[in-house]
């Protein structure tokens, strides 16, 4: 590791097969809290590579515990984290929106590492218990249309890194990482990033990957539609720029989306959303996500028709009905 990091620190590049051999060894303990922390460092200080991103992929999806749910043809809604904006927790709110309008979701997730609270410090509030059972996920697929998969479980090289991660409390390679290793390998997903930049990577490793994908960024910062700028989305067919205003919705600021400064604060806003009693910007911001999001499992559909089921699911309580069934199947 200590040759890696002189040529990281002299600005060279990962190959994709050494990019994967060094992920392998970091889930084995083969290096110290120290030399992880500086790899992270490194890649806060200079863009990934497409290869060295994909290496990393690689291993993650080898060593997961695989979860074979290609029946459903489910969707992922989430964010990179790392934007330090700190807001309720928009994503998996969306994903039970989308459940709620009638689409399958495997929501792949983890404790906020960057912020409050991330989508397993929300499902933990709850009462959710954490399972790799697939049987168990099945039947919440088929009860509800909605399973958890709480990262440690499936990614024991995620694990490995936890403490470094909280330890460091910034954003790094891992947070990239995340929303590609979803151990379902989804049909469908919705990726939220924090710069544009990262848009174009991940736009290049899903074409790659074959799966049928939006990536969206708010130019303001955001790792998700936030309302509070223009925000940009890219599929595999187009790229296009929107404004809020062009879609009905009033811009929000950023008090408007703040998460809280614990995980219970995060969790009331959630429960606010889904049982109609959020302000309507946090609403709206959740049904913009989810709408894009059924865009993507249905592109024959407008927006305006997506945003349309969305604002449904969360109005008629279709939500709700999702998550209180996921408490009782997963509590």
């Amino acid at each position: 590791m200590k040759d890696i990091l002189y040529r990281l620190f002299d600005h060279q590049y990962l190959g994709r097969e050494e990019a994967r051999k060094i992920l392998q060894n970091i889930a084995q303990g083969q290096y110290s809290d120290a030399q992880i922390a500086s790899l992270i460092t490194v890649f806060l200080m200079r863009s990934i590579s497409v290869e060295e991103l994909s290496g990393f992929r690689e291993a993650l999806l080898e060593m997961r515990i695989p979860v074979n749910l290609s029946d459903f043809r489910p969707i992922d809604i989430v964010g990179t984290g790392g934007d330090g904006k700190n807001t309720f927790n928009i994503s998996t709110a969306a994903c039970f929106t989308v459940a709620g309008a009638g689409y399958h979701v495997v929501k792949h997730g983890n404790y906020g590492a960057t912020s409050v609270s991330g989508a397993s410090n929300v499902m933990e509030q709850h009462g959710i218990k954490f399972t790799a059972d697939v049987s168990l996920l099945k039947r919440s697929l088929e009860k509800c249309r909605i399973a958890y998969l709480h990262a440690p479980l499936f990614n024991p090289a995620l694990k490995a890194v936890a403490h470094v991660r909280k330890n460091l409390a910034v954003r790094s390679f891992f947070n990239m990482l995340g929303p590609l290793v979803n151990p379902a390998i989804p049909t469908y997903q919705l990726l939220g990033v924090y710069n544009l930049p990262l848009l174009r990577l991940y736009s290049y490793t899903y074409q790659e990957s074959g799966t049928r994908f939006a990536v969206v960024h708010s130019l303001d910062g955001y790792d998700e539609i936030s309302l509070t700028s223009e925000f940009k989305v890219a599929m595999p067919e187009k790229e296009k720029l929107y404004t809020p205003e062009a879609l009905g919705f009033t811009r929000c600021t950023e008090d408007d989306l703040f998460g809280g400064d614990t995980p219970e604060k995060a969790a009331h806003i959630f429960d606010s959303v889904l049982d109609n009693t959020a302000t309507s910007a946090q609403r709206d911001c959740v049904i913009v996500n989810a709408a894009f999001a059924i865009q993507v499992i249905c592109p024959q559909k407008t927006i305006a028709q997506c945003m349309e089921e969305a604002r449904t699911s969360i109005l008629s309580g279709k939500a709700l009905d999702v998550f209180r069934i996921f408490l009782s199947l997963n509590s």
